[in-house]
């Protein structure tokens, strides 16, 4: 036989459930999810990781990663903590809302006297009439104010038991139960279904960046899926039958029972250049209906077809059309190139350092930027513009950013040529300056004639000999030294600038001499560069009899600074945007969320849960009625629910009304 001791020992599941009921479990599975929830808008989500290294290391990334802070919403820890959330508030709404519905029917109609003069609102006097009158009466009365009653006959004594806004009560069972729902309608949406499948090896996301052709079956999952959430672009005039869900590093490829078309796309700027309104017009071919359907989709608005919700969430360049001229950078001829390619296109190209690979990213038809100070205007179009990544076979790339228009800066004109290592990193310009005929020409014939060593040293020895013969000198030797050189220094020059120049004596002379022979240096150098320069003007035909003009010479500064900054640069040529054939694409997010409507349903419950809570007040009353001689003893008390200020005001006012009600009669 087991000792009393042992018969109050609960049992395992008793103690389970009771945690699992718990208010302190919930109350942390709460907090826990509105952490993650606050992570999860506040750090981008399903980035590509090579986004996620740069803005945070190597380390971090690593670290976040572990975590799965990348997608929040779809880690196991989440829809763990989310499958106990649901647990939690079932259990609780399992043990407290039975109690809590007896309690809304039940009258408590056994109360004692004691018990009633304990309360708060309790008010005590005889009435004249008797017992039976006087219940007619109260409950009459009460019944008028919106009170349930409910009468009960004792021994000595009658009891009238009211109540009002005993609904309250279900104010707490639809919010608990509006959590549960919500809950699981996130985790009908959620990526839960794929998680399941990936554990089990039935998919596998693709990584490498291939046509959709070429992914392999594995990363294809069913028409059927019953949720998702994918991207897909669409160039104007193209279609597509899938969506790409991004998963981790990878990616999953979701087809549709039906194909999109592109048929027109549409944008609107602000004058600051920021886009302002775009839209899509799409047509939907569906196997199953006779005639396409057609739509036209904006931000907010989206198209709600068979099930799946079409967003517009974003645009790019749909493979634009680009025609370039290269030209030469590190050859002492202007042999230039014409290339005919598109966005997202890739060529491969022969260079000084070896074989590199062209790759074309982007294309922008305007670009608004600040305007500069002294042109008296806010905003200032740059004109078009494109992008693209020089890559050597190492993987090593450097991005440029190159203007097709010459742009005005400080009253003089430049071609604006972007550059840098990494993506993190703000774009490096070359400036290069644009003649009189809107063209880069005139400086890359200045350019390529630095770099032809036969021609400088034809112009350097008759530029010596001229300077010797004004100075009466008859010294052979002298003019082979110095044309040679004036030779060396623009081999330096054009590897190096002129810091190519300081960085070459501060190496080979002591520094006692260094500025000496820097000075002489810069002398001798600048007279070549000159006679070289004028040497660019004779051949476009430039009338030099009186001189350099004021013009020309300061594209001659220019110049010098533009070739000054090339070593920086880093490409053997220059891309100079001739023409283009603008194609736009639209950004489209396909979703298909049967657990919305079942997360609508929980909204709605949490709202009425919400107000009843806090609207419907609950309260009771007891009227006592004990026959003693020839009158009544009446006891009145009462009880409310939270503001007791306000019961008691209304209290009296039902004390006031129940007296007069039994007295009137």
């Amino acid at each position: 036989m087991n000792s009393p001791a042992q018969r109050n020992i609960p049992s395992r599941g008793t103690i389970l459930l009771e945690f699992l009921g718990s208010m302190n479990l919930a109350i942390t599975l709460l907090v826990t999810v509105a952490i993650a929830s606050v992570v999860g808008t506040v750090l981008q989500q399903n980035q590509p990781y090579q986004d996620y290294i740069i803005k945070f290391g190597p380390f971090w990334h690593e670290v976040f990663k572990s975590l799965g802070l990348y997608d929040v919403y779809a880690a196991g820890w989440f829809l763990v903590i989310l499958a106990f959330l649901v647990i939690s508030t079932s259990v609780c709404i399992y043990r407290n809302a039975p109690n809590m519905v007896r309690e809304m029917r039940q009258f408590r109609t056994r109360v004692q006297a004691v018990s009633l003069r304990n309360m708060h609102q309790v008010q005590e006097w005889h009435a004249d009439a008797p017992v039976a009158a006087l219940e007619s009466r109260y409950r009459a009365w009460l019944r008028q104010h919106g009170y349930k009653t409910r009468s009960a006959d004792h021994d000595d004594h009658h009891l009238i038991a009211a109540k009002k806004g005993s609904w309250n009560r279900l104010g707490y069972i639809f919010t608990h139960t509006a959590i549960v729902v919500i809950c699981l309608g996130g985790l009908v949406d959620g990526q839960l279904p794929v998680r399941i499948k990936e554990m089990l090896g039935q998919i596998q996301p693709e990584t490498r960046d291939i046509p959709a052709s070429q992914v392999p079956e594995i990363s294809w999952l069913p028409e059927g899926n019953p949720s998702f959430r994918g991207n897909v672009t669409i160039p104007e005039g193209g279609r597509a039958g899938i969506a790409f869900l991004q998963l981790r590093d990878g990616y999953l490829v979701q087809p549709l029972p039906f194909t999109i078309e592109l048929k027109d796309f549409r944008i609107e700027h602000y004058v600051t250049g920021q886009p302002k309104s775009f839209e899509s017009d799409l047509v939907i071919h569906d196997p199953e209906r006779e005639q396409p359907v057609e739509a036209t989709i904006a931000v907010n608005h989206p198209l709600i077809y068979e099930g799946y919700a079409i967003y517009q969430a974003s645009f790019d360049d749909g493979g634009s059309g680009l025609s370039l001229t290269a030209w030469p950078l590190s050859h002492p001829t202007l042999d230039t190139q014409k290339v005919e390619t598109a966005v997202f296109e890739s060529l491969e190209v022969e260079t000084p350092a070896g074989r590199q690979t062209l790759e074309f990213e982007s294309f922008r038809p305007f670009n608004v930027n600040p305007a500069p100070e002294d042109s008296g205007k806010q905003f200032q179009n740059f004109g078009p513009s494109f992008t693209y990544k020089l890559r050597n076979t190492q993987g090593e790339a450097r991005e440029y950013e190159n203007y097709m228009l010459p742009v005005e800066l400080e009253g003089r004109k430049f071609f604006l040529s972007g550059v840098r290592e990494n993506p993190n990193q703000p774009f490096f310009y070359l400036h290069i300056p644009a003649d009189p005929a809107g063209s880069p020409q005139r400086f890359l014939a200045f350019n390529a004639l630095l770099r032809d060593e036969a021609r400088v040293r034809e112009i350097a020895a008759e530029t010596v000999r001229q300077t010797f013969s004004e100075l009466r000198l008859q010294e052979p030797g002298m003019v082979e030294e110095v044309t040679a050189t004036m030779g060396r220094l623009v081999r330096m020059f054009a590897r190096g600038g002129f810091d190519g120049i300081v960085e070459q004596v501060e190496a080979t002379v002591p520094e006692d001499r260094r500025m000496q022979v820097i000075d002489a240096y810069m002398k001798v150098l600048r007279n070549i560069l000159s006679a070289l320069y004028a040497e660019v003007l004779r051949a476009e035909g430039v009338d030099l009899s009186a001189g350099i003009n004021e013009r020309d010479s300061r594209f001659y500064e220019d110049t010098l600074n533009a070739v000054t900054a090339l070593p920086l640069y880093g490409s053997p040529f220059f891309l100079q945007l001739e023409s283009f054939e603008q194609v736009q694409a639209s950004g489209l997010q396909i979703t298909r969320s049967p657990g919305k409507s079942v997360v609508y349903l929980g909204f709605t419950l949490l709202m009425i849960g919400v107000f009843m809570m806090f609207y419907v007040r609950q309260r009771r009353i007891w009227v006592w009625l004990q026959p003693q001689l020839d009158q009544t003893q009446v006891i009145l008390a009462g009880s409310g629910e939270r503001d007791r200020r306000d019961f008691e005001r209304e209290f009296t006012q039902l004390y006031q009304g129940i007296r007069r009600a039994g007295e009137s009669g």
